[in-house]
């Protein structure tokens, strides 16, 4: 358990050094959320659209969120939108998701 907590850390301490200045970095949440794509959305290690690429999500398909934070402005569908969605392993933006502005997440769920 103690090891599994080092690596986390030394995890979320890494992916905050090579953040930009200013930018969040989210860190483990207990609290998890439901979201759904309404389109394949790329998966991004940090939340700009020029970031490492890691995964795509799938349309209709239901995946685990833990909150959202502020980044890059995206505009798609004639929605514009700074509000990325944290997963585990990285941000995809919120402009793609079903449901508010935080793509279903609450507002108070801010990384």
């Amino acid at each position: 358990m103690h090891r599994t907590s080092a690596v986390i850390g030394t995890a979320v301490a890494t992916l905050a050094f090579l953040a930009p200045a200013g930018m969040a970095v989210a860190e483990p949440a207990e609290t998890s959320y439901t979201v759904v794509p309404y389109e394949n959305v790329k998966v991004r290690q940090l939340p700009t659209k020029n970031s490492a690429y890691l995964a795509t999500l799938t349309a209709g398909s239901s995946y685990t969120a833990y909150c959202w934070t502020h980044g890059q402005s995206i505009s798609d569908h004639g929605i514009t939108n700074d509000i990325w969605i944290s997963f585990a392993d990285g941000y995809s933006s919120a402009v793609y998701f079903k449901g508010n502005q935080y793509g279903n997440l609450p507002a108070s769920a801010e990384c």
